[in-house]
């Protein structure tokens, strides 16, 4: 497995982060990840930075989720300090104190939905899918965090199919919803997405910054405790059988314990 590098790019006022990890559609390592929790933090503190492009590279995915293979010899607790450490690098992400714009060419998936979800803002290509389709892939869940995210983002009963029904939703749908401010070409999608962040940039930092301080707040306010959900699927037979299912490039048989 190669480790893969996340990418920081300082132009003027802007600023992009790149997934490099393409062989693999930019799913993220235990590397990448601590890459982008030290871009975070050093873009935090660097108030000439007024917009953040987060993207990947290829041109096929965004992010397609974590590497699977680094689920191989989990448990309930390992899922509980797994999903502990996502929640820390996202909510970094999230609290950015700058506007952040997601370009998302292809698959947006897993924990790269939930990164481009902490995003303010999303642009993607007509061809883009978005999904978190752990019901038939993983048996695994999400935080309490990340559920908050995506649930204010698309509605409950939206990410129930997402959820329950594994279903990929595509870019038209993510547009009418929400999600998406707006769809691009390939070929322009890079051009748009600057555009958005120099448009952005021109505005007062200090509003941008406590409004996003505060949608974020009332996101996140009372989150209910949920280590016992992710204990009790992490720990399941499902996901085990699941981690070793996508090894073995076999559908998975669930036996729902």
């Amino acid at each position: 497995m190669t480790e893969g590098i996340v990418h920081l790019d300082l132009q003027g006022p802007l600023a992009t982060v790149t997934f490099d990890r393409p062989q693999e559609r930019n799913a993220m390592t235990w590397a990448m990840y601590g890459q982008l929790g030290v871009f975070c933090d050093q873009l935090r503190q660097d108030a000439s930075v007024r917009a953040v492009i987060f993207r990947g590279a290829g041109g096929k995915a965004f992010v397609a989720g974590t590497d699977i293979a680094q689920f191989a010899d989990f448990d309930g607790e390992a899922g509980v300090a797994y999903e502990k450490r996502i929640d820390l690098c996202i909510g970094m992400l999230e609290a950015l104190p700058m506007p952040t714009i997601a370009l998302i060419e292809g698959w947006a998936v897993g924990g790269g939905l939930a990164i481009a979800t902490a995003c303010d803002f999303r642009l993607a290509t007509p061809d883009a899918k978005l999904g978190v389709p752990i019901a038939r892939t993983l048996g695994n869940c999400l935080s309490m965090a990340n559920l908050a995210r995506l649930t204010a983002a698309f509605g409950t009963q939206r990410l129930k199919r997402m959820l329950l029904l594994a279903e990929m939703l595509p870019a038209d749908e993510a547009l009418a919803c929400g999600f998406l401010h707006g769809i691009a070409a390939a070929a322009d999608l890079q051009g748009q997405g600057a555009a958005l962040a120099q448009r952005l940039a021109a505005l007062a930092p200090v509003t941008q910054g406590v409004a996003k301080e505060g949608l974020r707040r009332l996101e996140l306010h009372h989150l209910p405790d949920g280590d016992d959900l992710i204990r009790r699927a992490y720990g399941s037979h499902d996901f085990r059988e699941g981690v070793q299912a996508f090894a073995a490039r076999r559908p998975p048989v669930w036996k729902g314990e």
